[in-house]
This record gives structure tokens, sequence and C-alpha cells, in this order.
């Protein structure tokens, strides 16, 4: 098992959505959690106690596994959550969300808008951003290779942060203007150091980022 898969197992099997997890160079293990999806939509947020309570889980299974690192963080994602997974983007369709591309596209690597799924196309491959440029509503088409960071874009809500419909806004009763491409973007996936320092050490706990 990978350390990757033992705090994948660990974070879901006491009920919480992984986010993210990132090791950098300096041993620092940085997880980050939130709540499952109905929890959020009904206005759960992650708290310090929640942090906590995964932190001491897994420093137990880390120490049993025989993964060592020098620090470990536990964090809610706050309100700007990154999307990483298919299951992500399929979680926040109709929200706006801010794209970084690997490549440039026209000119520019950053775009904001509503999210869509790609009508026709399966399996949480393809996305769609929805954008007005003050010309008129545009779509972007994409794939996952092609987007080096993506997020949310912070909105204060007391509803949570579920992946309800951006208001007044149907698919298939709008008007999209598809720029069109004059190259394909460059398909290139995002790689992770793997790289495991050799000492185990201090933890952090950080909640409530998003209250």
């Amino acid at each position: 098992m990978t350390w990757q898969a033992a705090v994948e197992t660990t974070v879901t099997g006491l009920g919480y959505e992984l986010v993210d997890c990132e090791r950098s160079a300096g041993g620092l293990l940085r997880v980050t959690i939130d709540k499952l999806p109905a929890q959020a939509d009904a206005g759960e947020l992650i708290t310090v106690d929640d942090c906590e309570k995964v932190t001491r889980q897994l420093q137990y299974v880390l120490e049993v596994e025989a993964f060592e690192y020098a620090r470990l963080e536990v964090s809610s994602p706050g309100l700007d959550r990154p999307l990483k997974t298919a299951a992500h983007y399929a979680r926040f369709v109709g929200q706006e969300v801010e794209i970084s591309l690997r490549q440039p596209f026209q000119g520019r690597k950053k775009y904001s808008g509503v999210l869509e799924a790609q009508p026709g196309v399966e399996g949480g491959s393809a996305w769609r951003l929805v954008f007005d440029d003050g010309q008129g509503e545009q779509a972007l088409d994409f794939t996952l290779d092609e987007v080096r960071d993506a997020k949310l874009v912070p909105v204060l809500s007391f509803k949570g942060r579920g992946g309800a419909r951006a208001p007044d806004r149907k698919p298939g009763q709008r008007g999209v203007i598809k720029p069109k491409k004059s190259a394909k973007k460059p398909n290139a996936k995002k790689t992770q150091d793997d790289a495991e320092p050799a000492a185990s050490g201090q933890d952090k706990v950080d909640g409530g980022l998003d209250q």
C-alpha cells in the first residue's frame, strides 16, 4: 500500500472526503479533508475537532505502515476549494470555478465561469466552462489533462457548498458561442513527488477555514 492509499483509506473510512494530499521535499505531509456532499449541502463544515480526529487516526496508520514524515498537517479546503478529480468536478457542476490551463488558449491560461459537463460525453473526462467575455456568452471545452489547477470561486453562503446550479442557468436554454480552437491543447498529467523523508515528528491540525 502506498502512503497516498493509506491516507485515502483512513480519511474515507472516518466518513470524510479526501480533497487532496501531498508531501513536500521537507517532509511535510499535507492532507485536506471535507464533509461528504450530503453533509456539505446541509451546511456542515469541517471543524478543528474533525481535523484532530483525522490527525490522530493518520498518525496511528502511518506508524503501523512505517511511512515516515517530518510533520503532518490536516486542514479544511476553505472557500476556494481545489478541484482535483472527476468526482470533484461532478460535485460542483453549476458553480463558478477558476481553471488554469497547462498551455495558453487564445492568449490566456486562466478562465473563470460556470462549470458544466460536456453534453454527450460520459465518464467525467470532458468538461465545459461557460463565461461572458463582454461580447456574449462563451463556452470553453476542456479535459482534466489540460488543466494545471482548478478551484471554486469563493462565494459567501450560509447554505453550504453543495452542487446546486447557479440561478437562472439551465442547460439547453441559452445561446453558447463556442470559440473555435486554433490548435489542440496538449495532454499533460500532473506528477507527484513520492520521495519519502527520513524523519517523523510534529503534526498540525487546522479546521474551520471556510467558516
